[in-house]
């Protein structure tokens, strides 16, 4: 089957109602042969794991992973073309270890992670995800676990709100919105999404709300990023991706802010060197040599023509890397 290429995903919206971002570049850095065993820890509606497995091949199978069964149902009718050459299963990726235990599989030769939140999730007000329509206040991938941003907002203190607006959202005004969250649930429970943007547009100095983004944004991604734990599954994700990773595998990771590309970078970085080793170990227990090689000098972003018809890739950023041991070599790609 002929690799999918960006320009048909992007030619009917109504087949791909989520269109995956750096999809070419996905491919060309993930290179998939025949016989592969793909792991797509984030699946969402399957736009990527089309393009991965038509361009994979004969004997392919590709396990994918999503903790929002709604995109799972998505990711089922978008790729049941392939038949048994698919396994989809509901989880968190820092659980993808267990995934992998359960279906009997020991490693894989390619993974991917695209991060964040997707545009079904952003479209459909009742997920709570955006600040532009007034919707229950929720914000949970998986729709199933207990924590929404409502308990966040109307149960934790003052000052770990204000840390978390401050950590997760990088916002300036952290401490005037948590003050004024505060107040205001005092009054009556904070229930939906509408009632906290009035709130934050009130936070925020007249100044401020003015110029750049709109004024909820950065307190909304901390949320999200809060009640999905998504830092914390990154980490684990990544480690335990890397750790069934096969010697000459590629794993390639889609991240959507500074926060995220951050700990990819590290990730990354801390493979590629030559010893991983803590300063106090008393020896070498790595043997000093690399575990991977970066396929990417830095991250990759998308093209500008691909940002023109899919506005929300103008954020991401595309690092890949290839473990260390027999297997098909790549050129390193800047």
């Amino acid at each position: 089957m002929e690799a999918l290429k960006a320009r048909d995903i992007k030619a009917d919206p109504a087949v791909y109602p989520h269109i995956p971002v750096m999809v070419d570049e996905v491919v060309r850095l993930l290179s998939p042969r025949p016989g592969d065993i793909i792991l797509d820890a984030t699946v969402g509606s399957g736009g990527h794991a089309q393009a991965l497995l038509s361009a994979a091949g004969p004997g392919a199978l590709l396990i994918g992973i999503d903790r929002d069964p709604e995109a799972l149902e998505r990711a089922r009718r978008q790729l049941h073309i392939f038949g048994d050459a698919v396994r989809l299963e509901k989880a968190n990726y820092a659980r993808l270890d267990e995934v992998l235990d359960r279906l009997g599989i020991g490693e894989v030769t390619v993974v991917l992670f695209d991060l964040g939140v997707s545009s079904p999730q952003l479209d459909d007000p009742e997920r709570g995800f955006t600040y532009r329509t007034d919707a229950p206040l929720d914000m949970r991938m998986d729709p199933g676990q207990p924590v929404s941003a409502y308990h966040l907002v109307n149960g934790l203190s003052e000052k770990e709100l204000a840390r978390i607006i401050k950590e997760y959202g990088e916002e300036r005004w952290a401490s005037r919105i948590a003050a004024f969250i505060v107040a205001a649930r005092e009054k009556e429970p904070i229930t939906t999404t509408g009632q906290l943007v009035d709130i934050i547009k009130r936070a925020i100095p007249k100044g401020a709300r003015q110029k750049g983004p709109h004024p909820a944004r950065r307190t909304f991604q901390a949320l999200r990023i809060a009640v999905n734990r998504e830092l914390e599954s990154l980490e684990e994700g990544l480690a335990k991706a890397f750790s069934r990773l096969a010697p000459g595998g590629r794993m390639a990771v889609l991240s959507f802010h500074s926060l995220e590309d951050r700990i990819v970078k590290s990730k990354f970085r801390q493979w590629a060197k030559g010893c991983t080793c803590p300063p106090e170990a008393p020896l070498c227990t790595c043997g000093g040599k690399p575990q991977a090689r970066l396929l990417t000098k830095g991250a990759l972003m998308p093209r500008p023509e691909e940002t023109q018809w899919n506005p929300r890739a103008r954020s991401a950023r595309l690092r890949a890397l290839q473990k260390v041991g027999s297997g098909p070599e790549g050129e390193d790609v800047s």
